[in-house]
């Protein structure tokens, strides 16, 4: 079923049984696929594939909600696999999907959620309402993002973690609780072609914030005092800086 007021660009593919409300823009090229609904406040891009059984743009779970028309707004080259994305909860605000993402299934983005570009969640990993997901994250299969919360960029959020504060730039995050366990290296070598010297020095910032023993504002200006300030170690003292929930803690391993 495709509504008569959806706008449907070119070349798009729409398998029996797909759901096309009102109210919805879909871009070029994309691909919906059976019993796939993309509903009421929906603005998507190009090249994006919508499989089996996923609901875009579905009502937000939010007491607040009092049935405005809100938005969901997705970028191009995305992967959405069987999963639940909610829009918007009020008019100044939506929920936002970038470009090159790739959500595999059970995925789940609550309202007002920011998601950046060329993530990768895994199977059933879940925000609550009002995260930002910067870009190039992983979060692992089954991560839970509390409301409010950030995820920094090239952060990778192993399997399973129930992320109640940010999580900062670069870095693993792992265990339950939430806890640093050390710096992305792998990830930032491979995929951010960072070279030696960077990472070390990102290795650097993150010993002062977590293994010195000291304030986070200390842990700041030792970082500004004793580390030359690359756009990488501005990331990391912007993200500190303006944090609302505070950083995860390090893991008894690392102390």
């Amino acid at each position: 079923y495709v509504n008569p007021d959806a706008k449907i660009g070119k070349d798009v593919t729409i398998h029996p049984f797909a759901y096309i409300d009102k109210n919805v823009e879909i871009g070029d090229n994309c691909t919906i696929m059976p019993y796939a609904s993309i509903l009421s406040g929906t603005r998507m891009g190009t090249n994006n594939t919508v499989y089996q059984g996923a609901i875009i743009g579905a009502t937000p779970q939010d007491f607040k909600f009092k049935g405005e028309d809100t938005l969901l707004k997705i970028g191009n080259n995305n992967t959405i696999r069987e999963k639940i994305i909610n829009r918007g909860t009020n008019t100044t605000d939506c929920t936002i999907v970038g470009n090159g993402n790739f959500l595999l299934e059970s995925v789940h983005l609550a309202h007002d959620t920011h998601l950046g570009n060329n993530c990768v969640l895994g199977n059933a990993a879940k925000t609550a309402g009002n995260c930002i997901v910067d870009d190039n994250v992983i979060l692992g299969s089954g991560v839970i993002v509390k409301h409010g919360c950030r995820i920094g960029t090239w952060a990778l959020v192993k399997d399973g973690c129930r992320a109640n504060k940010d999580v900062p730039p670069y870095i693993v995050a792992a265990h339950n609780p939430i806890a640093y366990y050390g710096i992305n290296a792998y990830i930032l070598r491979k995929e951010q072609k960072l070279t030696e010297e960077i990472i070390d020095d990102i290795a650097k910032a993150y010993r002062q914030v977590y293994q010195c023993g000291t304030s986070v504002e200390n842990a700041l200006l030792r970082i500004k005092e004793t580390i030359t300030i690359g756009p990488e170690i501005q990331c990391i003292l912007d993200f500190i800086e303006q944090s609302t929930k505070g950083l995860i803690e390090i893991g008894r391993a690392h102390v």
